[in-house]
């Protein structure tokens, strides 16, 4: 006889619940979700505002990724941390697996009063301010955006809300160097396969290179912490 519980889960659910997901990609959607349902001071979620900039940060928060949105930030964000098929994941610009914290700036209060132009245009000003901020705060001073950011007039931007994604209960796991230096190795060689198909943009390129500083800046500090010898710096 079914229960209670089996009688009101939707199809989807009863599905997941039979296919199931690894439970360290179960409790970091679980992290993500719980992120966008907090509320700001003004007691609305943060996850339901419709506009706004978001910034990804890896393990050593390092800023890797800035994006804008026109749709709820809960599902912009969502779409790309979930690996469901965005631009840059699908050109393996973005590995959701380096996300470790998200930071997003809501900004339906500034726009409320604008036309739809003005909106885009505030937007996109927003989205430049968010940019040239992480590239200061960058070690590398570059981010993975394969796309330009063209200059704008910059602006004061909203109170912003940032979050750990990752639970303590893999937080170590993940954030170890050898699985990061792997991780990084197998997506420069997925991007660079992509580079050598196909007719890509300088942008492309650029990433390219800033993934592969990100990776040789982390398997230089990996040699170091492990007092391994070696004279390739002094090159």
């Amino acid at each position: 006889m079914p229960t209670k519980r089996s009688k009101n889960i939707t199809e989807k659910e009863r599905r997941s619940e039979v296919l199931g997901l690894p439970e360290d990609v179960a409790a970091i959607r679980a992290e993500i979700r719980k992120f966008f349902a907090s509320k700001d001071s003004s007691g609305k979620r943060i996850g339901s505002y419709k506009h706004g900039i978001y910034a990804f940060y890896d393990y050593d928060s390092e800023p890797i990724y800035v994006g804008q949105t026109e749709e709820k930030l809960s599902s912009r964000v969502s779409r790309h941390l979930t690996n469901q098929r965005t631009d840059a994941v699908a050109m393996n610009v973005l590995d959701p697996f380096e996300v470790a914290f998200i930071e997003v700036w809501p900004l339906d209060d500034l726009l409320s009063d604008l036309t739809r132009a003005e909106k885009k245009s505030m937007l996109d000003r927003a989205e430049y301010t968010v940019f040239q901020k992480v590239l200061r705060e960058s070690a590398l001073g570059a981010v993975l955006n394969e796309k330009e950011i063209a200059p704008r007039d910059e602006i004061k931007l909203p109170q912003s809300h940032k979050q750990r994604i990752i639970p303590d209960s893999i937080y170590r796991l993940r954030k170890h160097p050898d699985v990061r230096i792997a991780r990084r190795a197998t997506t420069i060689a997925n991007l660079a396969r992509v580079i050598s198909e196909r007719d890509v943009s300088a942008g492309l390129r650029l990433t390219l290179l800033t993934q592969a500083r990100r990776l040789e800046r982390l398997a230089s500090q990996r040699v170091d912490e492990l007092g391994v010898k070696s004279d390739y710096k002094k090159r």
